[in-house]
Formats: structure tokens, sequence, C-alpha cells
């Protein structure tokens, strides 16, 4: 079934119109169903002034469906998308709030790291909030919940949510690889994975201080060590002297 709101059945007169080009002024023409046009005088590419992008945010059927999505749309529906995630990853830990809790202080943390370092912000808080997924199948099934086993139960779960929530099988992909490895860096690693690492390890040596007084000298040295960003150490240097 076609959406109703983009079959020609269901227009009216008012579903051809016309705009002006911004910038040379000249009149083009638009079908309600057209994300974009380019202006016949001087080829810029004008956005549908009159078109609801609002399922597009989150139908996995929009690029289809509206043909060339602007930018600005794209950015919105990843910023959408990690928001989502948020709540995925809720729903998954249900009353488990300490699990819930660390990945959303790491998601905060990985976006601070993100800011300085730079990465795909969609990939790094959907990452963030994910990178523990695996950890109740990892508890029932082996009765551990060391990084091994978290690792390998973690990317199905991860998939699973992300394709449910019509992610981009390309940002689907690169989540679940860092959840797969997310405390076993490799030298190929992106950005991506680095600040989610880093934001993970910070999360950790605030929850190792907080249940036991850790030696200031021995902080230090394992801060200068441990991050793989420069960002990543100035933030857990500010947050573990605290």
């Amino acid at each position: 079934m076609r959406c109703p709101g983009q079959d020609t059945r269901f227009w009216k007169e008012e579903s051809i119109f016309e705009v002006e080009c911004p910038k040379c002024g000249n009149t083009v023409e638009f079908f309600k169903d057209e994300a974009t046009r380019r202006c016949t005088k001087c080829d810029a590419k004008l956005v549908n002034p009159k078109m609801d992008f609002g399922c597009a945010l989150h139908c996995k059927f929009a690029e289809q469906c509206l043909g060339d999505l602007p930018p600005e749309l794209l950015a919105e529906r990843n910023d959408l998308l990690k928001d989502r995630v948020a709540i995925e990853m809720k729903r998954y830990f249900q009353r488990d709030f300490k699990r819930i809790g660390h990945a959303s202080r790491v998601a905060r943390y990985a976006e601070e790291i993100f800011k300085e370092e730079g990465g795909d912000q969609a990939v790094i808080l959907s990452a963030a909030y994910l990178h523990d997924i695996g950890i109740k199948e990892a508890e029932r099934k082996y009765r551990s919940t060391s990084a091994r086993y978290q690792e390998e139960e973690g990317p199905p779960i991860a998939r699973d949510m992300l394709t449910k929530l019509c992610a981009s099988k390309e940002l689907t992909d690169e989540v679940c690889d860092i959840v797969g490895h997310h405390h076993h860096p490799m030298p190929e690693d992106s950005i991506n994975f680095k600040v989610v690492y880093d934001a993970d390890v910070i999360v950790n040596l605030e929850e190792n201080k907080k249940e036991s007084s850790m030696d200031e000298d021995k902080l230090n040295r394992l801060i200068e060590k441990a991050f793989l960003t420069e960002t990543g150490g100035k933030v857990a240097k500010r947050v573990l002297s605290n």
C-alpha cells in the first residue's frame, strides 16, 4: 500500500505549485511529493517548502519514497536515532538501573569527547548506549559478565534493535563492530571506536574509585596509558580528580 500523502489519487489542485528560487529568482515548479528540485536557471538545489518530512524520520523506505533526502533531514534522522536507541536500551535493561546508569554516563562522556575529537555522532552514541547490551545474555548463558562473553553476545542484540529502529546498514554494521570488541582496541580502530572506548574507561574508573580508594599516583599513571584520545585523558583527569 502506498503512503496516502504521496498517492496522486488523493491530490488536489494545490498539490502542484510554484516557488521562487532564493538564489536567482527563477520560478521553480514543485510536485508535492518531491523532496528537492533543481532550479533550471542556476542549478541551485531547493528543498520543498511545503513538504512534511515527519514520517521520513522513522520510515525505512523514506529514500525510495522521497528521493534524494536533504542533508538537514538526514542529520535530524540520525539525531533522533540516538535518542530512540537510548529508549530501547532502557527497555531492554528494564529495572536494572545500575546498567542503565552506566550506559547513560558512557554516552554522556562519549558526546563530550566527540565534540573535540570528531567522528560520527550517531555511531558513537548508539554504540555507547549499546556497548554492554550483551551482559544479560552473558550472565544467562555463562553466569559471567566477562568481556569475552559480553562482546560475543552483544552484537546480535544490538543488530536486532538497530534494525527495528530502521538504522542504515552502514551504521548498524559499525555499531555492532564496536560492541563486538569494545574492551579490546585494535590498531586499525576508527575514531568512533576510540571515543566510545575512552568514555567506557572513564566510567569504569569512576565506578571503581567509588567502590574503593585508589592511590593518586597509580591513578595518574593509569590515565597516562589507558586512553586512545587526547580528550579522553583530559576528561578523565577532570572527572577522577574530584
